[in-house]
């Protein structure tokens, strides 16, 4: 297998900012003898499209480079559809993926180091790639009645997927304003709505109203929001975070409790580690994944345990 990493670039991650600072940091860590070769991303869906293509040629390790929407692409870009969850995954198979964070947001990264956002982020992520530092990680993927996806972080139903769908269809070009406006206009109208999901082990599918499920596989979302303060990026689970029917105020009164993970003890949370988990929807629903908004009829989720090696 080719031992170089293949750098997939999205020059316009961090509002172009990704393609004005890259330059310098593959020269560091060509500098510290790590073999690279690059490759630019022109469109979304293309760096999921040049790491299949990668991987198929013998590529095993590989270099996200610029935010979340980045590493979510290139991960869907190593998973095929053949892969079973839960069977473990050929020794030959497993990729490795380094991380140079040069976009607006990177939430998995959070998990391995404090700071993680802006200078020290990225520096922390050289000096993981420059000590060839890596462990294992588990893979959750979702099943949908169109196929497949695959994930690191987390996906999410409810209102971070209802914040995430309205910024990207009405204010992406915004910025951090149009995201703000989003979770402005979702608390205004707080649609509190049931997601009817089985958790491995239950025998009835859990239809109660809710503000939102997330099935994770690390903690943070959102860059520094610790969603899912219990989880473990290798421990075979999915860490399933259920918020119930908050009202309005009480929402108000207890966001801060996102941020250091504490709203997991109120009344109307719950959490569970679990294998597996099953949907039972009428239709598609927006979801978020990994940064990412989409709208999917979601079937299942299961765990591919340690089916990719990080560099963290």
């Amino acid at each position: 297998m080719n031992e170089t990493f293949l750098a997939i670039i999205n020059p316009a991650a961090g509002g172009g900012r990704c393609g004005e600072r890259v330059g310098v940091a593959l020269d560091r860590l060509r500098a510290a003898g790590i073999a690279l070769e690059t490759a630019e991303t022109s469109a979304a869906g293309h760096a999921t499209q040049i790491a299949r293509e990668a991987y198929g040629r013998g590529y095993r390790k590989f270099l996200a480079v610029g935010g979340d929407g980045t590493s979510y692409e290139i991960v869907n870009g190593l998973f095929p559809d053949s892969l079973v969850a839960g069977a473990g995954t050929p020794e030959d198979a497993v990729a490795t993926l380094g991380f140079l964070p040069l976009g607006t947001g990177n939430s998995f990264l959070r998990d391995f180091a404090d700071g993680i956002s802006g200078k020290s982020g990225l520096e922390h992520a050289i000096q993981a790639l420059e000590a060839r530092r890596s462990r294992p990680c588990d893979v959750l993927r979702l099943a949908h009645k169109d196929g497949a996806i695959y994930y690191t972080n987390l996906l999410s139903v409810g209102f971070p997927a209802d914040v995430a769908a309205l910024r990207h269809r009405r204010f992406l070009g915004l910025g951090q304003a149009g995201y703000l406006l989003s979770i402005f206009l979702c608390l205004a109208r707080l649609d509190r709505r049931p997601f009817p999901v089985r958790l491995e082990g239950q025998q009835e599918f859990d239809s109660r109203r809710c503000l939102f499920l997330t099935f994770n596989n690390s903690k943070f979302t959102g860059g520094t929001m610790m969603i899912a303060p219990d989880a473990v990026t290798d421990d075979g689970l999915i860490e399933y975070v259920r918020w119930g029917p908050i009202g309005r105020l009480g929402l108000i009164r207890n966001l801060a409790t996102l941020y250091d993970g504490t709203h997991t003890r109120h009344p109307l949370a719950e959490r569970q580690a679990v294998r597996r988990v099953e949907f039972q929807l009428d239709g598609p629903v927006d979801v978020m994944v990994d940064g990412e908004a989409l709208t999917l009829e979601c079937r299942t989720i299961e765990v591919l345990p340690a089916a990719l090696r990080v560099v963290v």
